[in-house]
């Protein structure tokens, strides 16, 4: 996993038909997907439940690119072996989630994952400012997690605050929550690099019709590029 600061788009299969998760993964990166994004829930951390380490292993032979699993857990820490044996290149988790972030990011490299840290839309940038050099991906949320097609919050100046604090290290900025082609200039100008998208992404296609998931990535991509093809 090479690091760049182009635009990837990274579907959420929390918008991908459930009953076809293996060729969902496929039919998203065939039609241009950069990484697929997992979004694990655990009905406490979140009010939402989703998926397990045991999903993960499932789908992983299905995805040529990037695993990107995002834990809306908490704890966390008792999970990050399952997850990175299941086959994640990306395990981040969130700030709010448990007192010592520090200790789980250390603990995710050292299962041999990229680590990734996730602040939701009321927790300010500096609440990562320490963290930096320990962290190869930053997920700011521009919704409050636990459910897919909520409405988009605008974290440009948090997102700018980031950029700032990284500097030239190479730390991704993740955006998750209400990323389409209006809301992707946004963030994009404001410094992130990987937008993940759930249902402007899975829209109008299906496995058995993929096309549409293609036309949805490179508008997605156009917009956050100012190229608008």
């Amino acid at each position: 996993m090479s690091f760049d600061r182009s635009i990837k788009i990274a579907p959420s299969i929390l918008a991908a038909d459930f009953a076809n998760f293996g060729a969902e993964c496929e039919a998203i990166e065939a039609q241009g997907a950069d990484w697929v994004h997992v979004d694990v829930m655990d009905g406490h951390f979140v009010p939402n439940i989703t998926f397990g380490p045991a999903t993960c292993a499932a789908i992983r032979p299905h995805i040529k690119g990037v695993m990107d699993v995002h834990l809306m857990i908490a704890p966390v820490d008792p999970y990050i072996d399952a997850f990175a044996q299941a086959g994640a290149d990306v395990i981040t988790a969130h700030v709010e989630a448990g007192p010592h972030i520090h200790r789980t990011l250390q603990a995710i490299r050292g299962a041999g994952a990229k680590a990734g840290v996730a602040l939701n839309p009321g927790t300010p940038a500096s609440a990562v400012s320490e963290l930096i050099d320990n962290v190869d991906l930053i997920c700011v949320m521009t919704v409050n997690p636990g459910f897919g097609g909520q409405k988009f919050i605008d974290m440009s100046e948090k997102i700018r605050a980031l950029r700032r604090m990284i500097g030239d290290r190479p730390v991704h900025i993740e955006i998750d929550g209400g990323v389409d082609p209006s809301t992707a200039p946004l963030v994009a100008k404001a410094g992130a690099d990987v937008l993940v998208a759930g249902s402007a992404v899975f829209r109008g296609g299906s496995v058995s019709d993929p096309a549409p998931y293609g036309d949805n990535i490179r508008a997605i991509r156009a917009a956050a590029s100012g190229t608008y093809v």
